[in-house]
């Protein structure tokens, strides 16, 4: 879970959140049973997705809401925090539904999530259904995504699915309701219940967060009990020297949302070829000044090297996932998430 600090910008969601985290169980629930269950299903989303939350951010939430707070430590948002306080004004159903929600694909409402789903078991949900429901999903989703779902379903259907998506007119707001509501309960749900990660690339997330010498230790302990699996991990692995593998505009985003005090210790142990990739992507203005800044710092522990460079790494998986950029494996066009 990212963290949220001083400077960066809310959003209404993320700021009622926030304050909920805030409030004693007891007021927190009182205010949860003034809303509507899409309201409580949107603030529970985030505030089961903020992570750390910096008490000065407390603090100016609470100030915008006209309210006076004389200290704070700060509040964290997770899955376990959030249940507790919709225990407390839900009846036990409704909370393991909208939790189940939740926990599955990323994403506020049933398109988003869907986006996030993989296209061979959405295409293998929606084969099942009618033509014109299927159109009505397609047309609502990111189009790359309806359109790696349509390659997968069988031509005939396909064809079905297309023609109703040219004749479509606007879509009546109840017939999206109701296909909402049946992509939730009927599709949603159950793949929150029977998703399960692959137990390899768990490992290899929590290699990626191991520093250098433990994961060289753990790694050839693995590979001497069994090599094959070291292998796997290995390949599932995304680390700062992959990182070569952005296009221009990638490493150009990489940069913006960084800052060169990271970027100059990362680069002191990186290799010649990452290290030209990041100048040949700042003005040259900009690129002397890193220069600079990085002969002048001297000799750098391994120690700071490894944490700027893990911060990159995870600061690309987070663009990645909210798709300001785009992370290559190295093959044709699969890509890593």
């Amino acid at each position: 879970m990212a963290s949220i600090k001083p400077g960066d910008k809310l959003s209404g969601p993320e700021k009622a959140a926030v304050l909920m985290l805030s409030l004693d169980e007891e007021h927190a629930a009182k205010v949860f049973g003034m809303l509507d269950l899409e309201e409580v299903k949107e603030i529970s989303q985030t505030m089961s997705m903020l992570g750390r939350v910096d008490s000065e951010v407390v603090e100016a939430v609470m100030r915008e809401f006209g309210q006076s707070v004389a200290s704070t430590t700060g509040v964290y948002g997770g899955f376990e925090a959030t249940e507790k306080l919709l225990r407390k004004v839900l009846d036990p159903e409704t909370v393991e539904a909208i939790m189940e929600e939740i926990r599955g694909p990323a994403g506020r409402t049933v398109w988003e999530k869907l986006c996030n789903v993989n296209e061979n078991v959405l295409a293998s949900y929606l084969k099942n259904e009618y033509p014109q429901t299927v159109a009505v999903v397609l047309s609502k989703i990111d189009p790359a995504h309806a359109a790696r779902v349509l390659a997968l379903l069988p031509d005939d259907f396909a064809m079905e699915v297309v023609l109703r998506m040219l004749n479509m007119e606007m879509v009546q707001k109840e017939i999206l309701n109701d296909v909402e509501r049946t992509l939730r309960s009927e599709f949603m749900t159950n793949l929150a219940r029977t998703s399960r990660r692959d137990n390899f690339e768990v490992m290899a997330e929590i290699f990626n967060y191991l520093d250098s010498a433990s994961e060289q230790r753990l790694m050839s302990a693995l590979e001497e009990r069994n090599r094959e699996a070291a292998e796997r991990i290995k390949n599932l692995m995304f680390t700062f020297e992959d990182l070569a593998r952005l296009d221009g505009s990638g490493i150009q985003t990489l940069i913006r949302n960084a800052g060169n005090d990271r970027i100059a210790v990362a680069l002191k142990g990186a290799s010649e070829k990452l290290r030209e990739l990041f100048f040949s992507n700042m003005s040259e203005r900009a690129a002397k000044i890193l220069k600079e800044e990085m002969q002048a710092m001297g000799p750098v522990r391994l120690r700071d090297v490894e944490e700027a460079q893990q911060y990159l790494v995870n600061l690309a998986k987070e663009l990645a996932a909210s798709g300001e950029i785009m992370l290559l494996d190295g093959k044709d066009d699969d890509l890593v998430y």
